[in-house]
């Protein structure tokens, strides 16, 4: 079995983290996601919309997505790759390079973002409607 390793905050999901996720898991048979906590987020200085709880239960709704596990800080993800037993980590191209340490302990893969759509403009499209 193949494992598939991503992290995001996932808020407010739209049909571009679905392009994410459904691609991620076609890369193997089992996907998980490492969910920004709100802890997390506050330390980056980011709100979201829905608390962690809320964005596990829409994630864990997903069909293509099989685990939600607690992102709390950076320095995790050697330890997730290890624990979950990941062969593939998976961040949209917009991280292109900065997950390349994880090569050491699995394959890093970076997917081309959707175009033109993102949590950040759909909460300032909506807000200001």
């Amino acid at each position: 079995m193949k494992r598939i390793l991503t992290y995001g905050t996932f808020d407010v999901l739209h049909y571009g983290h679905i392009n994410l996720l459904k691609r991620a898991k076609a890369l193997g048979d089992y996907l998980i996601v490492g969910l920004s906590s709100d802890e997390f987020n506050a330390l980056k200085n980011k709100k979201s919309y829905y608390t962690y709880e809320q964005r596990k239960i829409i994630l864990e709704a997903c069909r293509y997505v099989d685990l939600v596990v607690p992102e709390n800080n950076w320095e995790q993800k050697i330890d997730d790759v290890q624990k979950y037993q990941a062969d593939i980590f998976v961040m949209g191209d917009d991280w292109e390079g900065k997950f390349d340490f994880l090569k050491d302990y699995c394959e890093v893969v970076y997917l081309p973002r959707t175009p033109d759509v993102s949590s950040t403009k759909t909460k300032a499209e909506k807000l200001h409607v």
